[in-house]
């Protein structure tokens, strides 16, 4: 393709500005080309909650926001899921503890379901007890959240640690703990249609 085609190419793409949902203030994700508009939705945009907060310590938690809607040159987006950095999970594990990890299915109030994976270290080992105890902790508390919040505070709990912090103030009764956090999560299915998962979704399984 000469040069000449390649400068066309790209003169013909329009730019647009990615935008976080209002329950993350409408932050701006990024800009974004298209030669059709239409080519632009269902797209999954990737930031970190740094990018979101501006707080350093925030980049360890990555997340996926897919563009739903077209307002101008504005492209709205809802929330997909997150996951903590691999550098991050690996940097919480140490020898002669114990990692508690539970993954579990769940429905907001207004309909939305997520997978939700969430972890827990301990200061050393403990009992295979303990760790079923631990689990049902986080079971009942991502249960009882998700059925009273509605998707946006549900995923505002969720990234911004309150239901970890809920978690780890339960569980620490049992044995003491380093560290709990909802290392990801994906939404599976919106209020629209229920009845299917979402397609763009399996590539953050």
């Amino acid at each position: 393709m000469s040069s000449k085609k390649v400068r066309d190419k790209w003169r013909s793409k329009a730019w647009y500005t990615a935008v976080a949902p209002p329950y993350f203030g409408n932050v701006e994700l990024g800009t974004i080309p298209a030669d059709e508009p239409e080519k632009l939705i269902g797209r999954v945009m990737e930031a970190t909650l740094y990018d979101i907060t501006g707080d350093f310590s925030h980049q360890y938690l990555k997340l996926y926001f897919q563009i739903t809607r077209l307002e101008g040159k504005t492209a709205r987006t809802m929330f997909k899921g997150h996951e903590y950095s691999r550098d991050y999970l690996r940097s919480l594990v140490r020898r002669r503890t114990t990692k508690v990890d539970g993954i579990f299915n769940v429905s907001t109030k207004d309909g939305y379901r997520f997978r939700v994976a969430v972890c827990a270290f301990t200061l050393s080992r403990i009992k295979t007890s303990q760790e079923h105890a631990i689990r049902k902790i986080m079971a009942k508390m991502v249960d009882d959240k998700s059925a009273n919040l509605t998707m946006d505070q549900f995923v505002q709990e969720m990234v911004l640690g309150k239901i970890a912090s809920d978690i780890y103030n339960e569980a620490r009764k049992i044995v003491p703990l380093r560290h709990v956090g909802v290392r990801k999560s994906k939404l599976l299915t919106q209020v629209a249609q229920l009845q299917a998962p979402l397609q763009s979704t399996e590539q953050q399984s």
